[in-house]
């Protein structure tokens, strides 16, 4: 997060920079550290005004982040499938351009509402915000919110959800957890994507890249999945209804969450 890639003033939070907004003028006019520590304490006010919303309507908000291509669209697609044609999720998509992945997931039947961020290279609370006054809560148990392909401005916005779940895929290599510390140290749960191959790519070790996360003191579970063949996708969703079930949200604990993986093709 940087004043040379501009990453901190995003198409949600811009408005409180131009003439009367909250931050357009510091205290002598010029202090660059100022105004960047007002759009982040701007970020975490419209965070608790997110989560307040889900939680007024008992909704699981989970963030995905990942680098690109890691498979975040692949494993909401994979889980809608697993959760069959009663589920009970929405999905906020964030790129900075296309609707592609957005199109993906309202092909499975499920709500998708698209953030494009043009050149912001993470979602912030104020994005969420307005995605959100598009999208109606009643009768969603779950909402996933795919950020950004960036593992390292992501993990510096809360955007009001209540979980991170961070995607590794095996190309990438296992010291990810050692190179970004910071994106790894906040996730509540590692996906250990691409995971049908390992028998190829052997210079993965799934035990390396868990070290690794234990290093930054995080007690995180790792799952090892794929989306292609179905490996761990049951584990995933059991992690996701524990979590809704710990929360007790919606009154109804698990049993307003229909997690039980539907038979396909290509699950183990």
């Amino acid at each position: 997060m940087c004043d040379t890639c501009g990453c901190n003033v995003t198409a949600g939070n811009r408005h409180l920079l131009t003439a009367g907004g909250h931050v357009a003028k510091t205290a002598a006019g010029n202090e660059s550290v100022e105004v960047l520590k007002g759009l982040l304490d701007a970020n975490d006010r419209q965070a608790r005004h997110n989560r307040d919303h889900f939680d007024r309507h008992h909704v699981l908000a989970v963030n995905l982040m990942s680098s690109p291509g890691a498979g975040k669209t692949s494993l909401l697609e994979a889980t809608i499938d697993a959760l069959g044609e009663g589920a009970r999720i929405a999905v906020i998509e964030g790129d900075l351009e296309t609707e592609n992945d957005a199109i993906r997931i309202r092909d499975k039947g499920v709500p998708a509402i698209q953030i494009s961020t043009g050149n912001a290279c993470h979602l912030d609370a104020h994005m969420v915000h307005t995605a959100l006054q598009n999208l109606s809560l009643a009768g969603f148990d779950v909402v996933f919110i795919e950020n950004v392909g960036n593992l390292v401005c992501p993990a510096s916005f809360d955007l009001g959800q209540h979980l991170n779940v961070t995607l590794l895929s095996t190309p990438e290599g296992h010291d990810k957890p050692a190179k970004y510390p910071v994106m790894f140290r906040a996730a509540d749960l590692v996906l250990i994507t691409k995971s049908d191959l390992l028998d190829v790519l052997d210079d993965f070790d799934p035990m390396i890249a868990a070290r690794y996360l234990r290093q930054l003191a995080n007690p995180a579970p790792v799952i090892e999945i794929s989306a292609r063949s179905g490996t761990g996708i049951r584990d995933w969703l059991d992690w996701i209804r524990d979590e809704f079930t710990h929360r007790q949200l919606g009154g109804e604990s698990a049993d307003a969450l229909d997690v039980s993986p539907r038979t396909r093709a290509g699950s183990v």
